[in-house]
């Protein structure tokens, strides 16, 4: 059976990006592997084995073009309102917490943030559904 171990994003600042996962999800640099043109910067937590890998190219000095896909990664909490304030705290401008329903039922709570290289992230309550 395969197993799930990483997503994979591009960072033009790898110091930026891992500052920000560090203050609001609490990942922090596990490994690094160094090539002389790219660095693979690998981030989590105790939280789950699954890993963030940053792919930071030295060469690249325009934002990287996202496309008009809807793609996310997502956390979860079971504190959404606290983190949400810390991020509004450290000004990184999280979008309005809101709640989604299936007819009466609700299925999330949520809110949704960019992270600094315009990567979307999902930060969901924990829950029966989102654990």
């Amino acid at each position: 059976m395969a197993k799930m171990i990483h997503s994979m994003i591009r960072t033009t600042d790898a110091d930026r990006s891992i500052k920000f996962y560090h203050a609001l999800f609490n990942l922090h640099e596990k490994r690094r592997i160094e090539f002389d043109t790219f660095s693979l910067i690998y981030l989590g937590n105790n939280e789950s084995e699954f890993e963030l890998e940053l792919t930071h190219n030295y060469n690249q000095k325009t934002p990287y073009e996202l496309g008009n896909g809807y793609g996310h990664l997502a956390f979860t909490t079971p504190e959404l309102a606290t983190l949400h304030a810390l991020a509004t705290q450290l000004n990184y401008a999280p979008k309005d917490i809101k709640e989604f329903f299936n007819q009466n039922t609700k299925v999330a709570k949520f809110f949704f943030i960019t992270d600094p290289d315009g990567y979307e992230v999902e930060v969901i309550e924990q829950s029966d559904i989102y654990r």
